[in-house]
């Protein structure tokens, strides 16, 4: 299916969010302490930078520490050009799941040094089908598509692999990967929704899983939370170097991150209204907020139960570093002070 009919179908079930590529976000020279560059990508899980953003606490805790920080947005999908984008020097934070940091940790091992400043919260991911002869992950076949939002990087293709290893064996664990598409979580979600394409799956995340659900011919083939237990799928990750060179702005983007998540865990209905403010999504508030509501939500910025995917990832030859613990691909901060 072309790029175009996916954004026509994202336009016409209401979506309506802008897609920026990684060759939009041109390179940038290493800058001075007081700047910062954030790229975020699409759906809940990034809701305590839709918080920073709104209430603008980054400026805050700099001001409390006696600079003034200009900060940049930006929006893209997927792993792969959130990376790009990292090493390029285009950005200075990250946010992609655990995947796409776990491959970028390892490839600057002893160089950059990228590692994660922490997580964004825990949430189940759905794999979902609008293939009715599919019901577990062994119903795929060469017919079917998934949509991921990076083939082979992304979290969504990461616990695709888990589940293919854990379903045939570590030898059989890319199974499934000659199925997978990369395609924006909009853009998929309304082709699942609307149906009549070769794209019969999608490894989603929220809201857009509960937006295709909502659908009767949409259901759920796999949850992350029954493949691994509650974990953080998604994390923020930067350079040594920017770390190094500006303490005063790193450490208010941290403290700007505490402040969000215990703002959105304490205050659901003001978290609602806030990423609908900021990413001007198309969904009605009530149905936002029930998601949002889910007992098996928590926003935090400590990371939960993201080692099984690093060793998984290791003892497969994905990466070829092995971290001895979380500690070894997060920073050293302050905050978070435990995770696994």
């Amino acid at each position: 299916m072309s790029r175009i009919s996916f954004n026509r179908m994202a336009a016409a079930v209401g979506l309506g969010f802008s897609l920026l590529t990684g060759a939009v976000v041109a390179p940038a020279q290493a800058h001075a302490e007081g700047e910062i560059r954030i790229a975020e990508q699409f759906g809940i899980v990034y809701l305590l930078l839709n918080v920073v953003r709104d209430q603008h606490l980054i400026e805050k805790h700099g001001k409390e520490a006696g600079i003034d920080i200009k900060v940049d947005w930006t929006q893209l999908s997927g792993g792969s050009a959130v990376n790009d984008a990292l090493l390029s020097g285009a950005i200075d934070i990250a946010g992609a799941g655990v995947g796409p940091l776990l491959t970028i940790w390892d490839r600057t091992h002893g160089r950059q040094n990228v590692k994660a400043v922490a997580s964004l919260g825990n949430f189940p991911y759905y794999l979902l089908s609008n293939n009715p002869k599919v019901k577990t992950i062994a119903d795929f076949t060469e017919k079917d598509r998934i949509a991921v939002p990076a083939v082979g990087v992304s979290v969504q293709s990461r616990f695709l692999q888990y589940a293919a290893a854990k379903q045939w064996g570590d030898k059989e664990y890319n199974r499934l990967d000659k199925y997978t598409i990369a395609v924006p979580h909009p853009d998929a979600t309304a082709a699942l929704i609307a149906g009549g394409t070769e794209l019969s799956g999608h490894f989603s995340n929220p809201p857009f899983q509960d937006q295709a659900l909502a659908n009767p011919n949409v259901h759920v083939v796999l949850n992350t939370y029954d493949l691994l237990g509650p974990n953080s799928p998604t994390v923020l990750f930067a350079t040594e170097k920017f770390r190094e060179e500006n303490p005063k702005t790193y450490h208010a983007f941290v403290e700007a991150l505490a402040e969000a998540a215990d703002f959105a865990q304490k205050d659901k209905g003001a978290a609602a209204d806030t990423y609908i403010r900021v990413t001007g999504a198309k969904i009605d508030r009530a149905v936002l907020l029930k998601i949002i509501d889910n007992p098996q939500f928590e926003f935090s910025i400590t990371p939960k139960n993201t080692y099984p995917l690093a060793e998984f990832m290791h003892r497969v030859g994905a990466i070829k570093n092995k971290p001895a613990s979380w500690q070894d691909y997060f920073f050293k901060d302050a905050k978070p002070l435990q995770g696994s």
